[in-house]
């Protein structure tokens, strides 16, 4: 073979051998599962879970802190600034050492432990002291010095299952490693060695030794000085781990299975969410009494839609389902949308802020709607009906405005759990009928709120965004050709005005107060059987959304929205800054219109007081005022008139307010200074109106029924006579219990007693009977 040949296959070798070299560096260089790792937006550590392989392997750090750098350093590898990877003197040391001594020394730099690591710890043999020298060599032109000491740093054995040297400091010192001392530095710095020695009570002694030694070393380079070294042989050593702060148990797990990076920082303001998390505890301790044992809450930073607290439940393994994230969580939304249909109407051109709307008996097809109190207003301004929370006049106006309409509506508003037809959910969506979080509902008040701070600084758009959890969560993609307010800020600046004066019976006088002292929108809401307690509240700033039940949907009695979450939201307010100023006014959104003082509809001709307000600029679908009616009066207004009275002089016109009967019956109940129409003046000829008698019962008379051994009873069938076209309204003792039409029958089972049976008809007569019931036994 001529030398030209040899060199070319020389030369072809190196080429070989440099690709190989270049080549053998694994990518990425580990691939180790990595635990999720939870913190605030000051960097503090909310909580933390494991990785899949059941090691606490917290993600690599940017940088490796100064006093482990150096306390590493002088215990492996004084001269990794300088070598290539290896340490030949070292090696030599070691191969001699091993062959005349029985134990083993090795003669490793830190770069090349990095790759024993990366390897996953092989069998220590020369061949495989080769190929981590082979390797050593390329991740030296590979990474920089201190990403190898960092790889070391984030990888290395701690002890137990404890990776990397973050999580050491969280489990042995219950600190972030920037914040070790040269003591806890030291000790550290010497587990990787031999991270068997960390045991609770075992081989003290052993670790006291090495870490002093390092520590003397340290101070004999002066790395640190004679004070330093003196307290840090004072310092304890680590035992028992710690258990890692776990401050936001419920959003640790949900960004672990839902978050793609396994260190996340977020938006959560962490003194704020202690101070969450206690008062959640402490209002939970008032409840469990009553057998609730779980509360959500949940905070958002109006201006960003950031999320500063995140308390999906108790963090007390004692509460039982405690595990469950009840933000996230769907739940029957009780009240909450009245508002939402409120400020939609409103938006529409359909309903006026304080517009009377009618709150009687009400049944659509097999659907009779109830007040809470089981009572009716007969009339009341749409804004106090907002306040008061009224049912009955909620399915009203959710009739009027379709269902369809609505739903439309709260699903572009981000209530995603609202998914089935308006057949599915029909009129009871709108008092709970419908599932959504508090996730989903927090977002949907966050973003009016932000709808209409953005008006105050002439934004005249705001795309529904959900709140922000990650820090560095980018803004959603909005869709270009869809650029308009979901609901417009006037129409939401009014219903967080009929909000801001929401008050409900029961009220605790102290966070009473607090409401009055500053001025937020509020509504509370309760799902049926008492399985839910909801309240959201909002200021210019802020808004706190609270639910409170049990999370495996068991009802409790007084379970209600207004006692249950309305004072825990107060109490977290009270913990938030304080901020005096409201939502400006958005005149630019706005239009005046003169009303009717006494009953809000747009001023007609009759009415005889009339006011301006401001309402959204939207085309209006209503009619002018109906109530105010222009009547015919004798002089002291005892009497109606007509033309063909006779001999009745001074004769006046004037304007009464004047309910349709059925309307007025109630209405009178609650406004004594209402007037009914007076009668038609004797001299004057009468129309003939619809007669309706009641046959039984007769007056005070006394009904027995029998009563079985069994204590069965029957009920007591009512008859009436009247026209079967019409309606009549049944009432005892004052409770309504129904109505009935073509046939004129009603079944009730009262309690024995003396008892008052009431009809009204559609005119507004009325007819009631006194009766007494009493039960015999039968055997």
């Amino acid at each position: 073979m001529s030398i030209s040949i040899r060199v070319y296959v020389f030369i072809g070798l190196i080429v070989v051998l440099l690709s190989l070299w270049y080549l053998a560096l694994p990518q990425p260089l580990f691939k180790a599962p990595l635990s999720t790792v939870v913190w605030s937006k000051e960097n503090k550590l909310l909580g933390a879970r494991v990785a899949q392989d059941g090691q606490w392997r917290f993600p690599a750090s940017n940088r490796v802190p100064e006093k482990f750098k150096q306390s590493i350093l002088y215990f492996e590898d004084e001269y990794f600034k300088y070598h290539p990877g290896f340490n030949p003197i070292s090696m030599v040391k070691a191969f001699w050492h091993n062959l005349n001594h029985d134990s083993k020394r090795g003669g490793s730099t830190l770069t090349q432990q990095v790759i024993r690591l990366s390897r996953q710890n092989q069998s220590r043999t020369y061949t495989e002291k080769l190929i981590e020298l082979f390797l050593a060599t390329r991740i030296e032109v590979e990474f920089s010095k201190d990403d190898i000491l960092n790889f070391y740093a984030s990888y290395a054995p701690f002890g137990g299952n404890v990776v990397g040297l973050e999580t050491a400091a969280w489990r042995y010192f219950n600190r972030p490693a920037k914040d070790l001392s040269w003591s806890q530095s030291a000790a550290l710095a010497v587990l990787p060695n031999a991270p068997s020695l960390v045991f609770p009570g075992k081989n003290e002694n052993i670790l006291k030794a090495k870490r002093n030694r390092l520590l003397k070393k340290l101070v004999e380079n002066k790395v640190i000085d004679t004070n330093t070294y003196q307290l840090a042989l004072l310092e304890d050593l680590p035992g028992k781990a710690y258990d890692l702060p776990n401050i936001t148990p419920h959003l640790t797990e949900w960004l672990r299975q839902n978050h793609q990076e396994s260190q996340v920082k977020t938006n959560i303001d962490f003194k704020l969410q202690q101070q969450v998390n206690t008062l959640v505890e402490q209002h939970l301790t008032l409840w469990k009494s009553n057998q609730v044992y779980n509360a959500a809450v949940i905070i958002a930073d109006i201006k960003t839609g950031q999320v500063l607290a995140y308390t999906g439940n108790s963090t007390s393994s004692e509460s039982p389902f405690y595990y469950v994230d009840m933000i996230k969580s769907p739940r029957s939304t009780g009240s909450l949308l009245k508002p939402i249909l409120y400020a939609s109407m409103l938006d529409d051109g359909e309903l006026l802020p304080e517009q009377l709307v009618k709150d009687t008996p009400a049944r659509f097809d097999n659907y009779v709607p109830q007040n809470f109190t089981k009572d009716f207003q007969g009339a009341v301004h749409a804004d106090v009906f907002i306040q008061k929370s009224l049912n009955v006049p909620a399915v009203r106006l959710l009739k009027s405005y379709g269902i369809d309409r609505f739903i439309n509506k709260l699903q572009k508003l981000g209530l995603n759990h609202i998914d089935k037809s308006a057949d599915h959910y029909g009129l009871p969506l709108i008092l709970g009928g419908a599932e959504s979080s508090l996730w989903e509902l927090t977002s949907m008040y966050t973003h009016l709120a932000k709808t209409l701070k953005n008006a105050e600084h002439n934004q005249n758009t705001t795309p529904f965004e959900n709140l922000k959890l990650i820090a560095s969560q980018n803004p959603q993609k909005t869709d270009e050709n869809n650029l308009t307010n979901i609901l417009s800020p006037a129409s939401i600046y009014l219903s967080f005005e009929a909000m801001s004066g929401l008050e409900r019976p029961g009220l605790d006088a102290g966070w009473k107060a607090f409401a009055n002292s500053r001025k937020i929108a509020w509504k509370t809401g309760t799902s049926y059987g008492f399985k839910d307690a909801w309240s959201i509240g909002m200021n210019q700033d802020y808004l706190v959304g609270v639910w409170v039940g049990n999370a495996d949907g068991n009802g409790r009695p007084n379970l209600l929205g207004v006692n249950a979450a309305a004072p825990l939201m107060f109490s977290v307010f009270e913990n938030m800054p304080s901020t005096k100023t409201w939502f400006a006014k958005p005149m630019a959104d706005m239009k005046t219109l003169e009303v009717c003082a006494q009953t809000g509809y747009i001023k007609s001709l009759n009415c005889p007081i009339a006011k301006s307000i401001d309402i959204p600029k939207t085309q209006l679908k209503l009619k002018p005022c109906p109530f105010h009616k222009i009547v015919n009066l004798n002089a002291d207004k005892t009497y109606q008139v007509r033309s063909s009275c006779q001999d009745l002089p001074n004769k006046i016109t004037s304007s009464w307010f004047v309910l349709p009967p059925i309307m007025a019956y109630y209405y009178k109940k609650n406004h004594p200074e209402y007037q009914d129409l007076p009668p038609l003046h004797p001299k004057c000829q009468s129309s003939n109106a619809s007669q309706f008698a009641l046959i039984y019962p007769k007056a005070n008379q006394d009904i027995i029924l029998p009563k079985t051994f069994d204590e069965t009873v029957s009920e007591v069938i009512f008859k009436a006579a009247y026209d079967e076209n019409k309606t009549l309204y049944w009432h005892i003792d004052d409770e309504f219990m129904g109505t009935t039409q073509y046939f004129h029958d009603m079944q009730f089972q009262p309690e024995a007693g003396e008892h008052i049976l009431t009809l009204v008809n559609e005119d507004g007569q009325q007819l009631q009977r006194r009766f007494r019931l009493s039960y015999t036994e039968t055997h």
